[in-house]
């Protein structure tokens, strides 16, 4: 059971998302019977967490000494903008009726794309910003520190997110609140996969699989799953990209990287980035690894949020399957994976995230009233219907076996 003195909620009362967040660390309130998202006749949003109707004696002391942990992830239904003044409005209402703390799980982080301004000081990149760079958020601010503090000023104490990939919002996340800023990355969800299930094939060592990284942001990510993977034969590749236009990239091998194209011949590989959102870097990453003609080519990425158009360029064979975590939500929807139905894996993560929260919080490790011990990380959606949990397969074979027998 989750200690009496945390309170799990959403930005909207039916977030799936929230709610298996909710049960994972043992709450067994429904998020809906814990706050109320009224709507004036005017559209104006006002939260209320819900209190006895006869209590005179505790009024705006109904959460006192509290914490109220806010889990916020994008829909279909409402855009990121109001999603955010949602949040900020909760966690105000959370302070106000004497919560001691408010902490915000945000998988994705929002306005992390806006992660500088158009001077020296508004960013802290890791390397020195050139003309072109302060010329590209020329009349625009600093979105994401806005909100940042927009968050802070609103009450939200800490925030944890899953896999960013702005230096410059870490930094400033971290400062903002304090250093109570937690970036996790999913490196134990991919290896837990990659180790248990067919997606790829290699021998013991980790002969015949290559680890690809698209470019030199991504290198320590891919080299600690190297690590990780423990797989000592395993070859880690680093590819170079260079930006002709808006939308257009030139893909080769990267001067420092370890291995050629040519050594990882007949490899599976795995490609992996942290989002994706037009696919044209990924597209063309993977058409320059066909060209060794490799067992597949499957891309890993952490956030899915890709437009139509890049649902169109990722259908492309030289992609053979997407692993992707439910970091943002409507990827499971059907609708959305569009034409990627049938060569895409989602594994959903709010059982991790649970257990990242807890050590965080620094709870004890505990398992839902009357759920059996599970040591599993997260749980899987499958568009397509392929077996490829290992010991599952073997089962599968044994009962062929054993019918024709």
């Amino acid at each position: 059971m989750i200690e009496p003195k945390y309170i799990v909620v959403g930005n909207s009362s039916d977030d799936p998302f929230a709610i298996d967040v909710a049960f994972a660390m043992g709450q067994s309130e429904d998020v809906a019977d814990l706050i109320s998202m009224k709507r004036f006749a005017n559209s104006e949003f006002c939260p209320r967490f819900i209190s006895d109707e006869q209590d005179f004696k505790e009024i705006g002391n109904k959460l006192r000494g509290k914490s109220i942990i806010i889990v916020s992830t994008s829909s279909l239904v409402m855009s990121r903008q109001s999603l955010a003044m949602r949040t900020l409005m909760i966690a105000r209402a959370a302070k106000e009726n004497g919560a001691s703390e408010v902490i915000l799980v945000e998988p994705d982080l929002y306005y992390s794309a806006q992660d500088r301004g158009p001077r020296l000081g508004l960013g802290e990149t890791v390397t020195e910003r050139a003309r072109t760079d302060l010329k590209k958020f020329d009349g625009q601010l600093f979105t994401a520190k806005l909100y940042g503090q927009m968050l802070k000023l609103a009450g939200v104490d800490r925030v944890l997110t899953v896999h960013n990939h702005s230096h410059s919002v870490q930094m400033m996340f971290s400062e903002v609140f304090e250093g109570k800023f937690h970036n996790i990355i999913p490196y134990d969800i991919y290896v837990d996969y990659l180790l248990n299930s067919n997606i790829v094939k290699y021998g013991d060592d980790g002969e015949g699989l290559a680890l690809c990284a698209p470019d030199k942001g991504a290198r320590e990510f891919v080299k600690e799953m190297c690590n990780r993977l423990n797989l000592s034969k395993a070859k880690f590749v680093l590819l170079d990209k260079e930006r002709t236009g808006e939308r257009k990239v030139e893909i080769k091998i990267h001067s420092e990287s370890e291995w050629s194209l040519d050594q990882i011949k007949g490899h599976d590989i795995v490609l992996f980035d942290d989002m994706v959102r037009t696919g044209s870097t990924v597209v063309k990453s993977c058409q320059l690894l066909k060209q060794v003609n490799p067992g597949k080519t499957v891309f890993a990425v952490t956030h899915f949020y890709a437009s139509e158009e890049g649902r169109v360029k990722m259908a492309n064979t030289a992609i053979d399957e997407i692993l992707t975590l439910n970091t943002i939500p409507t990827v499971l929807n059907r609708d959305i994976q569009g034409r990627l139905r049938k060569k895409m894996v989602v594994l959903k993560i709010e059982k991790w995230l649970a257990l990242n929260l807890r050590s965080i919080l620094e709870l004890p490790i505990s398992q839902p009233e009357g759920e059996e011990a599970d040591n599993s990380l997260y749980s899987i959606d499958m568009s397509s219907k392929n077996l490829r949990w290992k010991h599952k397969i073997w089962l599968s074979e044994q009962l062929k076996a054993l019918n024709h027998g």
